[in-house]
């Protein structure tokens, strides 16, 4: 199967063989993203070295693993080691008297499984880079790891012996939408616009969930096989996901799990007042590792300081896990299917089909020609007004302008009738005289399938569709 996309990240990978020195490169991102498959399929076989670590297993048991890949790589048996000190010399050795001309690339994966408890696995890999590869001009290091938080702070962040050392990072996003259109035409699967943005509201275009789908099964159907039925392949991911990044992982579940009843987001101290956790530097690490992999993002409200920040789920997978998984598991095989026109399934869609636009933000800005204007991307909440109201995607523009952004999800196009017209209306004048903005307030749509033309329409003065989210 040929690579989708990731055609920055490959242009990345070429320029780094083409490196005059040695570089030491990063690759991270959301489990299940496909950094294995990026690097294995834009490389084939041409690794010097390629090892892997394997999920709960303490330190011998690494260390053995590691010397089988010694074994498959090298020219001479290597004798089992009890320290990473003398498995990286002997990994040195490898890498010095390995026949191969040009680059030689060292691919280790998984790598934060192999940094058990006080195995000294950092000061072996510091002793590697610094001692051989550093002093070379020949050796591409590529690390990869779904624990985002322990690549950035053992590996990019480091403050010992690898400070400085990364020479190159790739953070792996998910796909896009346009990026699970052609996968979806690859895999000759045949699906609507509308149901590959509802896959994504479920699945957030990680290229793993999307290799699961069956091509005779429909899109509803095939939810039901992965996520519903009995022993479905995705129906233990949610505490697999968390257990396999976090080590104690109850506590950032409990905190995925406040936020995903609170989609307007929490400040820190409301998920103390949620989760009973003590506030501390524990909690920020936690806040910290769900922000680095990906699960929730921590922002600021439109002209709001520092201590109004707010935290918000973003991963689409735990949010639909929460909604509709938790308390059905076994019970309906057909759960989703018969939900597709329940007013539940229309509450879960709204907030889940806003999370989509705020994910192709480069989109909604080319379909609103301001792709080369500098732009502050924010969200806004009245707290002076009643009714209160509510913009979760304000785009200020440096051409002083600013776009309040309505974000709908319908199966036909969007009536503006005379009630929503009102509560646009009060959007707009509440927004305008908080914030004492003497720059033009722009309504923005953003919809499915567009807004229908009435005696409301006028009062919107730009549209995004669907479709244009589906622009590459």
């Amino acid at each position: 199967m040929k690579l989708i996309g990731r055609k920055a990240e490959r242009a990345e990978l070429d320029e780094i063989m083409e490196s005059e020195q040695s570089e030491f490169v990063v690759v991270y991102g959301r489990r299940r993203v496909g950094k294995t498959f990026l690097v294995r399929e834009h490389f084939g076989q041409r690794f010097a070295f390629y090892h892997t670590g394997i999920a709960n297993t303490e330190m011998d048991g690494q260390l053995k693993i590691f010397n089988t890949s010694l074994h498959k790589y090298g020219e001479i048996p290597y004798p089992q080691v009890k320290t990473w000190i003398e498995t990286f010399e002997q990994l040195t050795h490898l890498l010095t008297y390995k026949k191969q001309k040009g680059k030689k690339i060292v691919f280790i994966d998984e790598m934060p499984w192999m940094d058990t408890k006080n195995s000294g696995f950092i000061q072996g890999l510091e002793y590697f880079w610094n001692s051989l590869a550093s002093a070379q001009h020949n050796i591409v290091l590529i690390v990869c790891g779904s624990a985002t938080s322990w690549m950035l702070n053992n590996l990019v962040n480091n403050h010992g012996g690898l400070h400085n050392r990364v020479t190159r990072q790739i953070y792996l996003r998910p796909f896009t939408l346009a990026e699970c259109e052609e996968y979806f035409a690859q895999k000759n699967i045949e699906t609507s616009r509308h149901e590959t943005v509802e896959n994504y509201m479920i699945f957030g275009g990680i290229p793993y969930y999307l290799s699961l789908m069956k091509k005779q099964l429909s899109m509803a159907q095939n939810i039901d096989n992965l996520c519903f039925k009995e022993k479905g392949e995705l129906t233990e991911e949610f505490n697999n996901l968390y257990a396999s990044l976090f080590r104690h992982s109850e506590n950032h579940i409990k905190i995925v799990e406040a936020l995903s009843r609170k989609t307007q987001g929490l400040t820190r101290d409301e998920i103390i007042a949620c989760t009973q956790l003590s506030n501390g530097g524990g909690l920020t690490k936690t806040l910290n590792e769900l922000e680095l992999c990906g699960f929730i993002r921590k922002y600021r409200g439109y002209k709001k300081k520092n201590r109004d920040n707010l935290y918000q789920l973003t991963d689409f997978f735990t949010l639909f896990y929460f909604n509709f998984m938790l308390d059905n598991k076994n019970s309906d095989e057909h759960f989703w299917t018969n939900l597709l026109e329940n007013a539940r399934h229309s509450a879960w869609s709204g907030y889940a089909f806003e999370q989509v636009c705020l994910a192709h933000i480069a989109q909604i800005k080319r379909k609103l020609g301001i792709s080369g204007v500098l732009t502050n991307i924010s969200s806004w909440r009245s707290k002076e007004t009643e009714p209160g109201a509510q913009i979760d995607l304000v785009i200020e523009r440096n051409d002083r302008v600013i776009n309040l952004c309505e974000m709908k999800f319908a199966n036909k196009e969007f009536v503006i009738d005379s009630k929503y017209d009102a509560v646009l209306r009060h959007k707009r004048a509440t927004f305008r005289e908080e914030l004492k903005t003497q720059k033009a307030v722009h309504l923005t749509m953003i919809t499915t399938y567009g807004v229908k033309r009435n005696a409301y329409w006028g009062n919107v003065q730009s549209e995004v569709t669907m479709d244009n989210l589906f622009e590459k």
